[in-house]
């Protein structure tokens, strides 16, 4: 089986640093070509991953080279702009999280897709564990009966990010989170895209549910993009998620990440940063999984795995999909518009 050829658009911090060697140490893709608009840091990437054409212009790169699968990390706010481009190239896509800063783009690009017979990826690092497909898996056959409410929060220490102060932990990269995309409020900065959207990805694995009803309250940070986030969803059935984010978690603890499911035959909950998932039925026919405490760790390489497994037709399963991804933006972009109106706003 021949190679599943990627490039990568919008090559900074987060793609070069783990997306790139992904690629590269996978056997069953080929990285072709790099795309970053900065001349000087594009021919810093070029020499450091030899072999790989480096193109300023993505446009140019997506004609020019024969590509089945396309990752897309550039800042939040061109994302659409650059999924669109790869989708109508022919491309299956990764987009980075969050798949697009507006929820009608984040449709558009679901429409397109499904019009190209291409699909999408979100690299929701969490969704890929074993263990939360399987709780997806367990939700789908019924056995919480129906969902009633959920509750999904996510802690990390990123306040320096989202304060406007870069982020400790990437000091000796090659490169740096830019304050411009993480901490500007004019530029979809903030926690709920930089964060938050992760768990809503990992609790639209889990709820097969249209949200349809968001009211958001937040805190700034000093950069005036928000630094923790509390929120009341309200899904197509009627039930209620509520919804917290903050990014004050002290440098030395480590992330938090959990989601309860609760309905009308029991409930399930997946916990990431002390790695459990247990469904607890009324009738008592319970599954608790024994599970290793390194088992809840971010996965940032399997979303590139599951790309070349998409543009090979391998894979088995898309642990986050375009719908999921939509899903995530159609809450998050609700959340914005809440912020600002201080009311309830509809997906």
């Amino acid at each position: 089986m021949s190679k599943a050829r990627l490039a990568l658009i919008g090559a900074g911090w987060w793609g070069v640093e783990v997306y790139v060697p992904a690629m590269l140490a996978s056997e069953e893709i080929e990285l072709v070509a790099v795309n970053r608009r900065n001349k000087d840091a594009l021919n810093q990437i070029v020499e450091k991953f030899d072999g790989v054409s480096g193109y300023t212009d993505y446009r140019e790169m997506l004609e020019k080279e024969e590509l089945d699968g396309v990752v897309i990390t550039s800042p939040h706010t061109v994302h659409f702009e650059h999924a669109k481009a790869a989708l109508e190239a022919g491309c299956h896509v990764l987009i980075d999280k969050p798949m697009t800063t507006n929820a009608d783009d984040a449709r558009a690009l679901v429409e397109l897709a499904a019009e190209k017979g291409l699909e999408i990826l979100i690299p929701y690092g969490w969704n890929y564990k074993e263990f939360a497909t399987q709780a997806s898996e367990l939700i789908a056959r019924g056995k919480v009966g129906e969902v009633r409410h959920v509750t999904c929060n996510m802690a990390t220490f990123t306040y320096d990010l989202f304060g406007g102060h870069g982020l400790s932990e990437a000091a000796d990269h090659m490169f740096q989170p830019n304050k411009s995309t993480w901490a500007d409020p004019d530029n979809a900065g903030g926690y709920g895209w930089g964060q938050l959207s992760h768990a809503l990805g990992l609790m639209f694995r889990l709820v097969d549910l249209a949200p349809k009803e968001v009211y958001a309250i937040k805190t700034n940070s000093d950069a005036n993009v928000d630094l923790t986030d509390a929120a009341v969803l309200t899904f197509e059935n009627g039930a209620k998620a509520s919804i917290s984010g903050s990014a004050l978690v002290p440098k030395h603890c480590s992330y938090q990440m959990d989601v309860r499911v609760y309905g009308s035959e029991g409930m399930l909950l997946i916990d990431m940063e002390r790695t459990r998932m247990e469904l607890r039925r009324f009738d008592k026919e319970d599954l608790v999984l024994d599970l290793e405490l390194d088992e809840g760790q971010y996965a940032a390489v399997e979303p590139i795995t599951r790309l070349g497994e998409v543009c090979q037709g391998t894979a088995k399963t898309i642990e986050a999909n375009g719908t999921i991804g939509m899903r995530a933006i159609e809450v998050l972009d609700a959340m914005y518009r809440s912020f600002n109106s201080g009311q309830s706003e509809k997906v």
